[in-house]
């Protein structure tokens, strides 16, 4: 393609975006909105797989058959979840193996939330409730954003996001007005979670190099710093209802912007866990490397009967 008709491809991609129209599949696009959108729709399915773990672990034992239950169904989803965005990153020429292979290897980035320990069940309350509120906050912006199979996952994601947080609200809830040491468990659970999860909506806008282009093409309708604002709105008064304190004697509203003002995290500490040195990295990619070698044999089973190779047989994650 020669300069100038790539020049006029652009163009007519980008008005296209700014009539909030949708690219599909098998529209022209640039190389770089390609290549965005692979990387943050993996990074975004690895989320959703390696996200099982911290919870899933608790199923054993959590207190009572119907808790069990909806405990089980929320890990499942999140699978469910990895696959659907699994199949958006293949849509644009990414592969599943991969995207995998990335993952198991310690090569790819997911969000750092799901690397740090979940000691109590408490944890499984709050991350339903604080760290759910939070992905949904940034997941129905990404149901805006200007790729269509990863935006119609998105809307799909969030209706399923929307249980999660009513399951982790109902458990906090029970603790809150509970005996003086379920209390302090939960409690003792906030505080340990607030600044990771404000840490998911990524690096602030003036130090991310991504935000830009997202913004650009609409992968992002929202920047980092406008959604982790959206957030604490939401959130701060949902703890304090509930007669638990937010860890940051900073926070409070600001009469002039309407908002609550914050600390904000450790950005050093967010550069670290992304990068694989959190104080559970090893021991989530170590879990998903057991998991995926234990499931070899299905894998090689269905490339048996279909007569592909284990390359390109169906991959469960």
């Amino acid at each position: 393609m020669s300069e100038q008709d790539e020049k006029e491809h652009l163009a007519e991609f980008e008005a296209r975006i700014a009539r909030g129209e949708k690219v599909e599949p098998g529209d022209w696009m640039p190389e770089e909105y390609r290549h965005n959108l692979i990387r943050m729709i993996g990074q975004h399915a690895h989320s959703e797989i390696v996200g099982q773990l911290p919870e899933g672990k608790w199923i054993p034992f959590a207190p009572g058959f119907r808790r069990k239950l909806t405990l089980i169904a929320k890990v499942q989803d999140e699978a469910g979840h990895g696959q659907l965005l699994y199949r958006a990153a293949e849509t644009l020429g990414a592969t599943r193996q991969e995207m995998i292979e990335e993952l198991l290897a310690g090569k790819a980035k997911y969000s750092n939330v799901f690397n740090y320990p979940t000691p109590t069940w408490a944890d499984v309350g709050v991350i339903g409730w604080l760290v759910d509120t939070a992905a949904v906050v940034n997941q129905s912006m990404l149901a805006q954003g200007s790729y269509g199979p990863y935006a119609r996952a998105m809307r799909r994601i969030c209706y399923e996001e929307a249980f999660h947080i009513k399951q982790g609200y109902d458990a906090v809830v029970a603790l809150a007005k509970g005996t003086p040491e379920q209390r302090a468990m939960a409690q003792d659970a906030v505080n340990r979670w607030w600044y990771p999860t404000l840490m998911m909506s990524g690096p602030p806008d003036k130090i991310s190099e991504h935000t830009e282009r997202a913004m650009r093409w609409r992968i992002k309708t929202k920047t980092n710093d406008q959604v982790r604002q959206e957030f604490v709105d939401l959130i701060v008064p949902q703890i304090r209802a509930l007669g638990l304190d937010v860890p940051d004697a900073e926070c409070a509203p600001d009469k002039a912007t309407g908002h609550y003002q914050f600390t904000r995290p450790d950005w050093n500490e967010l550069k670290r866990v992304v990068n694989g040195d959190g104080p559970c990295n090893a021991e989530r990619i170590a879990a998903r490397r057991k998991a995926h070698d234990d499931g070899r044999w299905v894998r090689e089973a269905l490339a048996a009967k279909s007569g592909q190779s284990t390359k390109t047989a169906p991959l469960l994650a």
